[in-house]
């Protein structure tokens, strides 16, 4: 199975493909679009002291410039599965006791196990139900049941990351004549 990767269609990226052939033009892409977009996030990072980078972010530059016009590169499903990630990370946090717990990665208890599999079970159920799915998201909410993000003003700034992206996205993508939605994914009914 080929997958189609959408910077193929644009006329502003043909001679990457032509100089460096396919694989070598998609890699080069990437490199260069997560390097803009995350090398920003990291010196916000910096600059605020706040954690602007995460984990599940890496994975959402993956889609968003391997497979811009995938579902869950719009941005629409990009910040409220993100968001959903959030909550059910909290939620499940607030029903197993361990809001204020702190971070727990070497003996992960009941507890902990309960509140990790409950978050990733309703993240993912509640984006399919809305139609906004994404992947990453799937991370995101096991980082905040993990009890690595859970502050309040964490959780915003996660937040804040993500929409910072998402403009990036919007911005490099079409720049380049990549063809990529401005909020909800091209064809909803593949939701």
């Amino acid at each position: 199975m080929t997958v189609s990767w959408p910077a193929a269609q644009s006329s502003r990226l043909a001679g990457w493909q032509r100089r460096f052939g396919p694989t070598r033009a998609k890699g080069a892409f990437l490199l260069v679009t997560a390097l803009i977009t995350f090398g920003t996030l990291a010196v916000i990072a910096v600059l605020l002291q706040q954690p602007f980078v995460f984990p599940s972010l890496g994975a959402t530059a993956f889609v968003f410039y391997f497979s811009a016009q995938s579902v869950q590169a719009a941005p629409r499903n990009v910040f409220f599965g993100q968001l959903i990630g959030v909550l059910a990370g909290v939620f499940a946090l607030v029903v197993f006791g361990l809001l204020d717990a702190g971070p727990d990665l070497t003996g992960v208890g009941w507890p902990r196990a309960g509140a990790l599999t409950l978050a990733l079970c309703l993240t993912l159920s509640v984006m399919v139900w809305l139609k906004v799915p994404h992947a990453p998201a799937g991370a995101t909410t096991l980082i905040v049941a993990a009890g690595l993000m859970t502050e309040p003003h964490q959780l915003v700034i996660l937040l804040l990351a993500v929409l910072v992206m998402i403009g990036q996205a919007i911005v490099i993508n079409r720049a380049l004549g990549v063809p990529f939605p401005l909020w909800g994914p091209r064809d909803d009914a593949s939701a």
